[in-house]
């Protein structure tokens, strides 16, 4: 590694660290209906969006209601976009005349986009209209991110009330999600990559001819920087281009890289801070970072010292190599290609600056297990912390078992109900990964998408169903996914890892809610400390690792040691 390398790594821990207390607060003060610097811009219009819809911003509504208000929304969105998806052809801002897509392939991009998983089988530039990427995805790029955030801050309060039957109101933690929390970083990033290059504009793709021969060349343009902006900070990962961030139209600097990736994690981050003003103690924040940065660093640390081993089929005295850069962009190198990597897998973003199809095995196998945890390092818009939590409340779980006592945290005891809960949400990564890529492999026809033989071909199929259930969206690229086997399938998938862990988590706030909360003594197992930390952090791991060892034993391990590396 160079010095340049080093600066790459200080400057990014720094942009998302140091702005992450202060800005957690914001969103504690937005969520809560508090006034901040926004409140006389934005103030009027979010009454406005209330008075438009007919919604009364004091009725607080039980987590039965308030579900129920999640899904119609989420529903009503996928119905929108599958609609514009399949008759973009006959709508305006649709300059290159697309076609509507296939009915499967516009059944999974609706569900990607719902979830905020943004997994693409299709290349934006040459599949999606203007008007199908502004209506239909960048829309849903908000509005699923909000959906996270609203559904962890009904977690705080569930956390945080006592003896409470509501947890808030859905429409009004989407409208200020979305107004106050998202829009106003989004434009400030939107300008910084028109800055650097990033096209927002509707005229036609430039048709050039190349300096090579003569050949006709379509150069495809867009209104860009605007959804590139929320793809990053609402943690949702789709390229307005096909090849996502390694596109020079997505990322065309040092800067622009810079910027994207530490937006990825900027607000995800922010939220832990946020958990801690509900729960008026900022240590439980504090715990909770720490046990964060830790699987971030050995993840990150793994994958750095992958990437700069020599390439052993180039082994040769002829041949000089430090960090191969095959699959990787020249004007980013093996480092800012691997921290994007760590990062876009810690949490469920999914965009690419490089191919992870051309990771090294182990690399490759630590975006597995960035994503087969769950992603609750950092994770996404929401969904991270409340998948966090609810590792907290495992690890909280065990923890009472080892000492003999009734689990509580933060002075709630958990119980029967809440344990089921719990464990509900444990089986939803195994049922989308391994019960899904099962049928996958096992089926002649799904399986012959697979385009390398052996353990990399696995570990394409293994990624594909990985990054689905983890609403992460990326992808090895290897895998011909653009059937309407793999479309639907990946699409339940996608189904399986939103909704099977926000059903349960917001009965599982409604039933915290109802409880009294007892004093935390000095008979309480401190959740805090360096101690708890780990208990968080091996809870994490064993779960993961007792889960999907076999199935990373038959890709990704095999596949290093078959490489002899």
């Amino acid at each position: 590694m160079h010095s340049y390398d080093y600066v790459l790594l200080l400057a990014f821990f720094a942009l998302v660290l140091l702005p992450a207390p202060l800005l957690g607060r914001f969103y504690f003060k937005v969520m809560e209906g508090q006034r901040t610097w926004l409140s006389t811009l934005l103030g009027p219009l979010e009454r406005g969006c209330y008075r438009l819809a007919g919604v009364d911003a004091n009725k607080e509504q039980s987590w039965q209601q308030y579900t129920l208000a999640l899904l119609a929304f989420n529903l009503a969105g996928f119905v929108l976009v599958f609609t514009v998806l399949q008759l973009q052809g006959y709508l305006p801002l649709n300059p290159q005349h697309l076609a509507g897509q296939e009915w499967s392939l516009a059944f999974n991009t609706a569900v990607s986009f719902v979830t905020n998983t943004n997994w693409q089988s299709y290349s934006g530039e040459a599949s999606v209209s203007y008007l199908s990427q502004m209506l239909g995805l960048t829309v849903q790029n908000f509005v699923s991110a909000a959906t996270g955030l609203a559904v962890l801050v009904a977690l705080c309060r569930g956390i945080a009330r006592r003896s409470a039957k509501t947890l808030g109101n859905f429409w009004v933690d989407m409208t200020r999600a979305t107004l106050y929390g998202l829009l106003p970083l989004c434009l400030v990033l939107a300008l910084l990559l028109v800055w650097q290059g990033v096209p927002q504009t509707f005229a036609d793709y430039v048709h050039a001819l190349t300096l090579q021969g003569g050949a006709d060349q379509t150069i495809p343009l867009g209104p860009a920087a605007s959804q590139i902006a929320i793809k990053q900070l609402g943690t949702n990962g789709g390229g307005f281009f096909g090849v996502n961030s390694a596109h020079p139209f997505e990322n065309p600097t040092a800067w622009s890289n810079l910027f994207e990736v530490a937006s990825i994690i900027l607000i995800p981050v922010a939220l832990v801070f946020t958990f801690g003003h509900y729960v008026k103690d900022m240590r439980q924040s504090r715990a909770i970072i720490a046990g964060m940065l830790a699987l971030f660093l050995i993840g990150g640390g793994t994958a750095l010292w992958s990437e700069h081993q020599a390439n052993p089929a180039l082994s040769s005295p002829l041949v000089e190599q430090s960090a191969p850069l095959e699959g990787k962009e020249s004007r980013f190198g093996t480092t800012a290609s691997v921290l994007w990597t760590v990062t876009t897998t810690a949490a469920s973003n999914g965009s690419v600056n490089n191919m992870h199809d051309s990771l090294n095995p182990l690399s490759g196998m630590v975006a597995l297990v960035n994503m087969m945890v769950g992603e609750v390092i950092f994770g996404g818009v929401g969904a991270g912390l409340y998948g966090m939590l609810l590792n907290v409340l495992v690890a909280v779980f065990l923890a009472g078992l080892m000492i003999g006592r009734t689990p509580e945290y933060l002075g709630k005891k958990l119980q029967a109900r809440e344990v089921q809960l719990l464990v509900a949400t444990l089986l939803v990564m195994p049922v989308g990964v391994l019960v899904l890529g099962a049928l996958a492999a096992s089926l002649p026809g799904p399986a012959a998408a697979i385009s390398n033989p052996g353990a990399h071909g696995f570990s394409q199929l293994l990624y594909a169903y990985t990054s689905a259930s983890a609403n992460n969206g990326s992808a090895f690229a290897g895998l011909g996914a653009n059937t309407t086997f793999h479309n639907v399938m990946i699409g339940l998938g996608m189904l399986i890892g939103r909704f099977g862990y926000i059903l349960p988590v917001l009965a599982l706030a409604g039933s915290l809610a109802l409880k009294k909360s007892a004093p935390v003594g000095q008979n309480s197992f401190p959740t805090h400390g360096p101690l708890f930390v780990t208990l968080l952090v091996v809870t994490i791991l064993l779960v993961g690792g007792l889960t999907f060892l076999p199935a990373l034993a038959l890709g990704p391990v095999t596949e290093y040691l078959s490489l002899g590396l």
